[in-house]
């Protein structure tokens, strides 16, 4: 219900207007969005590093409304990958097709896609194309294929979701031409005959695919985290679940994979107890730190995440 109540809440224009005029909606929201600016992203970034957290930085943004937007948004993520490559940070770039046009125009977003695909892979950086709701799932995987028969494997990867039922069949797909999957549950509501509705089939699934993920790996399949800590293994795995994260390490185990065949991935300002035991541990981690002005729609989905969320912006909200 929460997350359903958040996820209505973070597309309402209503609200929008509402929550980003209060300002201790924007102090709160700096506990998940690591401020407005590039130099903003790239200090958190470092104080991660100094960790042993690798990070990924996404600039915010969805659904673009005119060609001169995605051009800028595509803009910012070329400078975005500039500023990580004059500063020397551990951190590569995550990105939605939207922000650069998908539902736009597919030709521009695939021209602008490609584009910073081939600066990444100049830099020997890395760019993960990130998954929106179901409407984009086709598109999204269309353009991410096409981007693996253009030779750019190595520098860039796809989020699946696995509360969608078409995510094992998508896997395979991906696997077969070897592509790099970062593997997440999935945050936005979608209907029942898309998605599981229920939690523990949602979990059920994440942990056969995980499965799948590692075999794979173990196959031999699977290039390690960059010295550098800009390209991540294969197989990486976005949770805070931490049945998940006890799944994960005793299938790495009982597979005879090293820690450094996996990477785990967690948010920005989220688990962070969790996210220094596994760093402590050995394990390659990244999290990930969005930036930028857009940041309404992400901070409502991460209120929805978890009740311990929401009561930290009541407290703030209370405070002020």
């Amino acid at each position: 219900m929460l997350r359903s109540l958040f996820s209505n809440l973070s597309k309402a224009a209503w609200a929008q207007r509402a929550i980003t005029s209060w300002g201790f909606a924007r102090r709160a929201s700096l506990r998940f969005v690591a401020g407005e600016s590039p130099p903003q992203a790239i200090e958190a970034v470092r104080q991660l590093n100094l960790k042993r957290i690798n990070a990924t930085l996404d600039h915010l943004g969805e659904n673009t409304a005119s060609p001169e937007a995605a051009r800028a948004a595509a803009d910012e993520i070329l400078a975005l990958l500039d500023a990580i490559q004059r500063s020397g940070v551990r951190a590569n770039v995550s990105i939605k097709l939207s922000q650069i046009g998908l539902a736009l125009d597919p030709e521009l977003c695939r021209s602008l896609l490609f584009e910073i695909l081939a600066h990444a892979r100049a830099q020997a950086n890395f760019v993960r194309i990130d998954m929106e709701d179901a409407s984009l799932t086709s598109p999204t995987l269309a353009l991410y294929h096409a981007a693996l028969e253009q030779g750019f494997a190595d520098h860039t990867g796809i989020v699946l979701q696995s509360y969608l039922y078409r995510t094992a069949a998508d896997l395979e797909q991906v696997l077969a031409r070897g592509g790099r999957v970062r593997l997440c549950k999935g945050a936005y509501k979608e209907p029942p005959e898309l998605a599981f509705p229920r939690k523990q089939d949602v979990d059920v699934n994440y942990d056969q695919l995980t499965l799948k993920l590692l075999r794979h790996a173990r196959e031999g399949q699977s290039a390690p985290l960059s010295a550098d800590g800009r390209r991540p293994p294969a197989p990486a795995f976005a949770t805070h679940d931490e049945k998940r994260i006890a799944y994960i390490r005793r299938a790495v185990e009982e597979l005879g994979l090293p820690k450094h065949a996996i990477e785990f991935q967690m948010l920005y300002g989220i688990r962070r107890d969790l996210q220094s035991a596994l760093a402590g541990q050995g394990f390659p981690l990244r999290v990930y730190v969005p930036y930028g002005t857009h940041w309404y729609p992400y901070f409502m989905r991460r209120l929805g995440e978890r009740p311990a969320n929401i009561w930290f912006f009541v407290s703030n909200f209370l405070r002020s």
